[in-house]
């Protein structure tokens, strides 16, 4: 068991929550229990992710999508029912947004970088002022290759705009609703530009520009931060944990 202030402000620290402007709030969003035995993590806040949470007994749900982004909201109708759910069983709610896609070791595009091999990372995508995601290099090969490896390592169906070169040298990483930050990779000269889901424009930019994108699905795309997250807790904290998969193919 371990208390509730105590992994959020570990959590605030270890993802410099307090640093990085967001429209999210970070952190607790919903107070519940002080003490926690056993932590649910999830990719996004939904009434059925934090049923799922309680049946399995969870004190407190930890999320990459929370409830709170940055304006006041009525209480009523779905957001009601979902807060009501939480106060009713005594459950928090956490949330982690921007400091998770951005994080070097625990976000979820280091981590799709990793799956790859990529080498030298450096910030990419700008967003508000900050980057939030990676490029990088790999050693040259098709591009087929690496969208099966994301394929498997996110257990997705990718949707591949093959406008590039076959064999990837370069590339760039955005998780999650990240298709206007294509542009920047385009500027940029890269093979591939991989994010987790596109608008309309984007097949046209991809011709022009003579660059590969990769839409692994929002989603999907943001489940590796949340469970290397969920692992990193799992160490620091005498808690049980879990990973719920509301499967989204969106």
């Amino acid at each position: 068991m371990a208390n509730c202030a105590d992994i959020i402000q570990f959590l605030d620290t270890y993802l410099q929550s307090a640093q990085i402007p967001d429209s999210s709030h970070n952190g607790l969003q919903v107070e519940g229990t002080p003490h926690v035995s056993k932590i649910v993590f999830g990719v996004s806040a939904s009434l059925e992710l934090f049923r799922q949470a309680q049946a399995a007994g969870a004190d407190l749900v930890l999320v990459h999508h929370g409830l709170l982004w940055g304006q006041e909201q009525t209480l009523t109708g779905l957001f009601r029912e979902r807060i009501s759910f939480l106060l009713q069983h005594n459950i928090n709610l956490v949330a982690y947004h921007l400091p998770l896609d951005k994080h070097p070791v625990v976000g979820h595009n280091a981590c799709l970088m990793r799956a790859v091999h990529a080498q030298q990372l450096v910030p990419f995508g700008e967003y508000h002022g900050t980057p939030i995601g990676f490029c990088g290099e790999v050693e040259a090969q098709p591009l087929t290759e690496l969208v099966n490896t994301w394929q498997t390592y996110c257990q997705t169906q990718a949707r591949v705009l093959p406008f590039g070169p076959q064999t990837v040298r370069s590339l760039a990483v955005v998780s999650g609703g990240a298709h206007a930050l294509l542009p920047q990779a385009i500027r940029q000269k890269l093979d591939l530009y991989v994010t987790g889901v596109w608008d309309e424009p984007v097949q046209e930019w991809c011709r022009e520009g003579h660059i590969n994108c990769v839409a692994l699905g929002h989603y999907n795309s943001e489940k590796p931060g949340i469970l290397a997250l969920k692992d990193l807790v799992a160490k620091q904290f005498a808690v049980e944990t879990e990973f719920i998969d509301i499967a989204n193919p969106i």
